[in-house]
């Protein structure tokens, strides 16, 4: 996790990053989605490859894993299956836990991250989500937790105009950005704070 000083008053959330931050589970899904594929020609979905490719748009994404694992079939293809397969999955993805606290079973959002974003709230800190997913990918993976992302401020997603290249790129936290009003310098990056 980075952090910097909140010194003009803006929290972006970049998702994912941090691997204890509060977001849903999808990561497990997208390893699932892709093992399976992959098993078909024999190849491994590992975390090397699976790194290489977490932040990418899709089709970029597709390409690498393509390219690595020298699959037989086009990046189209691999987005075109690999989407199908986790719109199946996505409304199973449960909000993992931003911290290591104890929660009740029944709670449905993590009490330390909640607070978190309900803090940055009640002080005027306005709160919003910067994900490489795409609109779809976003309201499945999101479909069970609206009151959650309704805490946000705005969301700019990967498939967004003003987003020309994927993480690690700066386009989407700068889209993110720009979104608040007013606007905070861009050139002040002590503004930000990414988890």
């Amino acid at each position: 996790m980075s952090t910097r000083p909140l010194t003009e008053g803006l929290a972006v959330r970049t998702h994912p990053v941090a691997p204890r931050e509060k977001r849903p589970d999808t990561e497990r899904l997208y390893s699932m989605v892709f093992q399976e594929i992959c098993d078909r020609y024999g190849k491994k979905y590992s975390w090397d490859v699976k790194s290489l490719v977490m932040g990418k748009k899709a089709l970029d994404a597709a390409e690498i894993i393509i390219q690595v694992l020298q699959l037989p079939m086009s990046k189209e293809e691999l987005v075109e299956e690999s989407q199908t397969k986790l719109r199946q999955v996505f409304s199973q993805a449960s909000l993992l836990p931003g911290a290591p606290l104890p929660v009740p079973r029944t709670a449905s959002v993590h009490w330390g991250v909640e607070k978190l974003i309900h803090h940055l709230r009640k002080h005027n800190i306005p709160c919003a989500v910067a994900t490489s997913s795409g609109t779809a990918s976003f309201e499945e993976k999101t479909s069970q937790h609206q009151e959650f992302f309704s805490l946000f401020h705005h969301v700019v997603l990967g498939d967004d105009p003003e987003v020309r290249s994927g993480k690690p790129s700066p386009d989407i936290f700068l889209a993110c950005a720009k979104r608040f009003s007013p606007t905070p310098p861009l050139d002040k990056v002590s503004t930000v704070v990414m988890f």
